[in-house]
């Protein structure tokens, strides 16, 4: 079993930068890859980054790509997601969840259903 606390939220002007971790319970963090998800109010849940189990393979959504970047400790059991130049249509919770997989395709995980452990979310907010 995975448990996963994420913080780092808040409120920013459009532009502005925000860094969100997510800490991870349990020994074996490093055979999950950890994705990064987030919700805005009356939308679904949408993915945003994945990061492979071994921290080799990234992969993003086309709204995020290069302003965001998903990294991984896998001594201190942590992912985050370095979030810059937002824009006020990134205002979401943000979640990260963890899925039992080991390889690098890592592309093709992007399915929220396909993730088996999720935070409680952390809130962004963008001002314009």
């Amino acid at each position: 079993q995975v448990q996963l606390v994420e913080s780092g939220g808040g409120s920013v002007q459009a532009g502005g930068s925000l860094r969100l971790s997510c800490a991870a319970s349990g020994r074996t963090f490093n055979r999950y890859a950890m994705g990064w998800f987030r919700q805005a109010p009356g939308k679904e849940r949408e993915f945003v980054a994945v990061i492979s189990a071994d921290g080799g393979v990234t992969y993003y959504a086309d709204s995020v790509k290069g302003r965001f970047t998903i990294s991984r400790d896998n001594v201190k059991n942590t992912v985050t997601l370095r979030t810059d130049s937002l824009k006020p249509e990134d205002t979401a919770a943000y979640y990260c969840a963890a899925l039992a997989f080991t390889g690098s395709m890592v592309q093709s995980r992007t399915w929220p259903d396909l993730y088996e452990y999720w935070g409680q979310g952390t809130q962004v907010t963008v001002s314009a």
